[in-house]
C-alpha cells in the first residue's frame, strides 16, 4: 500500500490519521510517517486497512467533537457534589456503578 493509497483511504473514510491510527492499533505517528514515506505497514496493517475501506467510513470510531473533556469537569460545582453524595450514600455508588457499566472510561482513550 503506497503513501497515496493510505491518503486516499482517509479521504474515502472521512477521518483523520488519529482516528484511522487509533481504528489499526497503532500511533498517530505510525500512520503519518506511512503517508511520508518515510515507512510502510505490515502486510497485517495493510489487511486491516483494506478490511476498514470494505466497512466504509462507520468502521472507524470518532471521538464526539465538542465533547466533555473529563479533567475540565472537574471545575463544575455539580459534579463536586456527585461526588459528595456518592461518597455519603453506598447505595447511590452501588447503582451508579451499575449504570456506570454501559459506559466506556475516558481514561483509556
Amino acid at each position: 500500500m503506497t503513501p497515496e493509497d493510505i491518503k486516499a483511504l482517509r479521504k474515502e473514510l472521512a477521518c483523520t490519521a488519529r482516528e484511522l491510527a487509533g481504528a489499526l492499533g497503532v500511533d498517530q505517528a505510525t500512520v503519518l510517517a506511512w503517508e511520508a514515506a518515510e515507512r510502510f505497514p505490515t502486510k497485517a496493517y495493510v489487511d486491516r486497512m483494506n478490511e476498514l475501506r470494505a466497512k466504509g467510513p462507520g468502521a472507524v470510531p470518532r471521538k464526539a467533537k465538542g465533547a466533555a473533556d473529563p479533567v475540565k469537569s472537574l471545575a463544575d460545582p455539580q459534579a463536586w457534589e456527585l461526588f459528595r453524595k456518592l461518597l455519603a450514600h453506598k447505595r447511590l455508588r452501588d447503582e451508579i456503578a451499575k449504570l456506570a457499566d454501559k459506559y466506556p472510561d475516558p481514561a483509556s482513550d
